[in-house]
């Protein structure tokens, strides 16, 4: 499990984007069922406010729309509908939400690199197609160069 860097969301290759809506739906359904995603990676989702999760749903959400695919509106519906007291309370964390406010101590530097260089690994072992990592690189290709002396592009 994992929430992808909230910055990777417009050039996620496909399979990762889909395969985010079915995790978004598994951390509701485990929070729902366990009062957590119980996942190392995922675990700090409860660190903020439901309302932030909510919003990176709809981010998901409305790229999967963008790129005309079809997430199942029902479930959309059911996030957004979701009342959950296991998420943070604390009202100094509570903030106005956009993209560059989502997850701020999370989403950070660290995770983006952390998040590409799993892409890579997947690029590099036929994962994702090398197109779909061009993509990914022509967007920050030269700051993954610096962090990782990758010349992929």
């Amino acid at each position: 499990m994992r929430l992808w860097h909230k910055d990777l969301i417009d050039v996620l290759p496909k399979n990762q984007l889909v395969s985010q809506w079915r995790e978004l739906l598994a951390i509701k359904g485990s929070i729902d069922k366990k009062g957590t995603p119980n996942h190392l990676l995922v675990n700090k989702v409860l660190d903020y406010s439901i309302d932030e999760f909510k919003f990176y749903t709809r981010i998901i959400h409305d790229e999967m729309l963008k790129r005309n695919y079809k997430p199942n509106e029902l479930k959309y519906i059911s996030i957004l509908k979701w009342e959950n007291n296991n998420f943070s309370n604390d009202i100094s964390k509570v903030h106005s939400l956009s993209l560059e406010n989502l997850y701020n101590s999370w989403h950070n530097k660290i995770y983006l690199r952390q998040c590409l260089y799993n892409l890579e690994e997947k690029a590099t072992c036929g994962g994702i197609p090398m197109d779909e990592w061009n993509i990914l690189l022509y967007k920050y290709g030269e700051d993954y160069k610096l962090w990782s002396g990758n010349y992929l592009l």
